[in-house]
């Protein structure tokens, strides 16, 4: 069974600001989880102008450790993430998926961010979807019970991310503000 997990919501700042607050989501200080993220990737197409990222984010996970220590992991967990950020559409794409223990579960997330059609000129719309399916195989009743386990705290987590990343953007925005009064 696959659990799934889908918000949407706006952030008080421009599309602009919120996309260059990507590159600078981690850290911050309710995703201590992220300890490194490594760019792997950049280029823009020439003739679309679309910024194509690839990197990994190294995080230290929360699952319990006898789990950790049953399925033969470690406390330390990687996610491929790959965005695309196109100028002329204004829509930005984030699309991560574990790396870490993957033949047992998977979690693959996909993000856009673009203009609010309530206000586009300065709210960005942010729209979050996930599915979480684990892959147990004979303990079908311990997949589904790690998959829930999982899916609650995705949901959790989220609602942090929504909390470090509003934090980010305050201050790229108060630093904005700082270089316009010097």
């Amino acid at each position: 069974m696959v659990h799934f997990f889908k918000q949407a919501f706006d952030y008080d700042h421009d599309w602009a600001t919120v996309s260059k607050g990507v590159w600078q989501k981690y850290p911050n200080p309710y995703s201590g989880h992220v300890v490194s993220v490594d760019v792997l990737d950049r280029s823009i197409d020439p003739e679309t102008g679309i910024i194509r990222t690839e990197r990994i984010l190294g995080c230290k996970q929360s699952a319990p450790k006898w789990v950790v220590k049953f399925l033969g992991g470690s406390e330390d967990a990687f996610v491929r993430e790959v965005s695309f950020v196109d100028p002329q559409t204004s829509r930005t794409t984030v699309t991560s998926v574990n790396l870490s223990l993957s033949q047992y579960m998977t979690v693959l997330e996909h993000i856009t961010y673009e203009p609010s059609p309530v206000n586009p000129l300065s709210k960005t719309l942010f729209r979050q979807t996930a599915e979480i399916q684990a892959r147990m195989g004979k303990w079908k009743s311990l997949g589904d019970k790690l998959e829930s386990w999982s899916a609650e705290r995705f949901r959790s987590n989220a609602a942090l991310g929504r909390q470090g990343f509003e934090h980010v953007l305050r201050v790229l925005c108060e630093g904005q503000e700082q270089k316009v009064e010097a």
